[in-house]
This record gives C-alpha cells, sequence and structure tokens, in this order.
C-alpha cells in the first residue's frame, strides 16, 4: 500500500531533526500543543527519553511531563520518511550532514525550518536542499539541560520564521510558545548574531546570564565586541535589526548597555526576561565538552573583519579564550572582565 502523502494525512508529521536543548524544549512545546512530532536524536538521549520521558518547564509556571508515549523517537534518519515540517536544530557544524540524511529520506514537499545559531546554517541547506522549501528561522531564548531528560528554558522571546507560501507560525504556535513570520528576516538574525557575542562572554565569565549582565565591566566589554561588529557589519552594507526590540536601532545598543547599571536594568527589564540560574548555551558546550559555537559567532565578525580591513581584536581575543578553554577541557575558566581584555 502506498504512503500517504501530506494532504492526505490526518495532520502534519513534525519531525526535529537533531533534537538537543532548543530542539528538546521546542519540540516538546509542540507535543505538549498536541501536534505530532518525532524526535530525531542520538543515543544517549534516545534511552534517557524512553526511560525518563520529557520534562519541559520555565521561569514562570510551565512545568509539564510528557511519557514516552506521546512523542516519537529514531535513531536513524527513517523518521523523515513522513515528514512535513522538519525543525533543523544540530549546530551549524553538523547542518551538511543533516541536510543530506534530508535530501535522501524526506519527501520534496516538506518544509525545512532552521532553528540555528548563525547565518551560514540555513545558506547550507539551500544549498544542499534546492528543491525543499527551506526557511530560516530565530530562537531568541535560552534553554538549559538540567539532566535526566529535564530542559528549562531560561529566557523570553517569541520565535520568528522566514515567511513563505503556507502560514507556519499561525500552524506552529501554541500555549507558551508562539511563532512569528518576517518576509525579511536577514536582518534580524545579523542582530541576534550580535546579541550571542555575549554566549562567548558568559561561558569564560562562569556566572549566570543575569549576574554576569548586572556587572558593568561585563556590559561594557560586550559593548565593546557589538561596536566592532557593528564597524564590519556597515563596512559590509549590512543593516541589523534586533529581534524582540524592532523598534530599536542596533547601533543604539552599545550605548544602552554602557548605561549606568539602575538604568540598564529598567530598560533590559522591559524587553527580556532572563531566568536568574541561566548561563549561555556556550558556558554549557564547555561544561559538557562539546564543540562551541564559536566560529559562527566571533569568528564570523573576525573573518568579515579581514576582508574588509576593519579591526576586531577584541572579538579575536575572545574566540582565542574560548578555543583556549575548550581545549583544556575543564569547563569555563571563570575570567574576569579585565582578564579577558588582557586576552
Amino acid at each position: 500500500m502506498p504512503n500517504p502523502t501530506s494532504s492526505e494525512r490526518p495532520y502534519p508529521q513534525i519531525v526535529v531533526a537533531g533534537a538537543g536543548v532548543i530542539g528538546c524544549f521546542v519540540g516538546g512545546m509542540l507535543v505538549r500543543g498536541a501536534h505530532a512530532v518525532t524526535f530525531f536524536l542520538r543515543e544517549k538521549l534516545y534511552d534517557e527519553l524512553s526511560r525518563q520521558g520529557l520534562t519541559i518547564t520555565d521561569f514562570h509556571d510551565l512545568d509539564e511531563d510528557l511519557s514516552p508515549g506521546s512523542f516519537g523517537m529514531s535513531l536513524t534518519p527513517d523518521c523523515l520518511k513522513h515528514a512535513d515540517i522538519i525543525l533543523v536544530t544540530v549546530k551549524a557544524s553538523g547542518t551538511r550532514t543533516m541536510a543530506h540524511l534530508i535530501a535522501a529520506h524526506a519527501p520534496k514537499d516538506a518544509i525545512v525550518i532552521s532553528l540555528q545559531n548563525g547565518l551560514t546554517a540555513v545558506d547550507i541547506l539551500r544549498e544542499e536542499l534546492p528543491d525543499f522549501d527551506v526557511r530560516a528561522g530565530i530562537v531568541p531564548f535560552s534553554v538549559s539541560y538540567m539532566g535526566g531528560g529535564h530542559f528549562h528554558r531560561c529566557s523570553s522571546g517569541d520565535i520568528l520564521i522566514e515567511k513563505g507560501k503556507d502560514a507556519m507560525a499561525r500552524h506552529l504556535s501554541v500555549l507558551d510558545l508562539t511563532f512569528h513570520e518576517r518576509k525579511e528576516i536577514s536582518a534580524l538574525q545579523w542582530g541576534k548574531l550580535l546579541m550571542n557575542l555575549n554566549n562567548a562572554l558568559n561561558a569564560l565569565s562562569n556566572l549566570p546570564l543575569r549576574e554576569e549582565l548586572s556587572k558593568l565591566s561585563w556590559r561594557k566589554l560586550l559593548a565593546d565586541q557589538i561596536a566592532e561588529a557593528l564597524a564590519v557589519l556597515k563596512a559590509h552594507g549590512i543593516t541589523p535589526r534586533m529581534p524582540g526590540s524592532e523598534w530599536l536601532p542596533a547601533r543604539f545598543v552599545p550605548f544602552i548597555l554602557r548605561l549606568p547599571t539602575p538604568i540598564y536594568s529598567r530598560i533590559a527589564r522591559a524587553v527580556l526576561e532572563i531566568d536568574p540560574h541561566a548561563r549561555s548555551s556556550m558556558w554549557d558546550d564547555l561544561e559538557l565538552g562539546r564543540p562551541t559555537e564559536i566560529d559562527e559567532l566571533q569568528g564570523r565578525i573576525v573573518a568579515m573583519g579581514q576582508e574588509r580591513g576593519v579591526n576586531t581584536v577584541l572579538n579575536a581575543r575572545v574566540a582565542a579564550l574560548i578555543v583556549r578553554a575548550g581545549e583544556a577541557g575543564v569547563g569555563s575558566p571563570g575570567l574576569s572582565a579585565k582578564a579577558i581584555r588582557r586576552g
């Protein structure tokens, strides 16, 4: 008997391809919202979720336990065979491999949405999947892995995805997880990259995000990195926009970060909520001995600066410190802002 097409199936099949922290949280929220979700994941997490199920929490009142029988799981790409929507959540370095699996196993009418950091991932997906509807996406919030199948959303924000012929945002939005569509998303991706330059600082500081950003010395360090990055983007003719604060010109961000802490805190609370225990995904990577995405963040700015002869000494210094910390394999080095400036 032939397999039914997407239009014949009673409800869309969503596959989270490369489910990690972001993928498990977003997928779990979609399961909670009664979507049919399959996680394509690694063996360690497969075993964990099979035994313990999936728990999703956040800094408000969300606290949901999902039984293993409420969602699908797969260790092989066969799960892509009936996918209508594929949410790609692998690290940027794994994008090409995942794209090859999608090309080999998924139907050509599947919609592929990149929920990945950086800007190269969606370009790779488009290059490798010319016959697919590939869309960029931005996840503004951070998620921490708490162990035992537990994933905790640590900050606020709605997911943005590129607009296409089908209204994906309306379909995917569920209680406590809202998607919005944007026709022009590239400028917003650059804005997200600017703010993600703090991922490395948080990893090097060994401080919770809220505590780090409450200190003027760390905010000035972030502001100086962003100022370098803005000069690089200007040299390339790129005008970034800030996701979640699209009314705010990106050039004002360094100024806001350098404000006295009481004034900064008042402004920050109006646009972003952060769990007091939240840390960046790059801190998680150092602690767990995983590769970081520094090449997609500071590394990208440094490379683009070299192309136009723009000074990026601070971004280069931070990138080198992350590489050094990763090679040491002992987690966050717990540096001060002053020590990072010295290199």
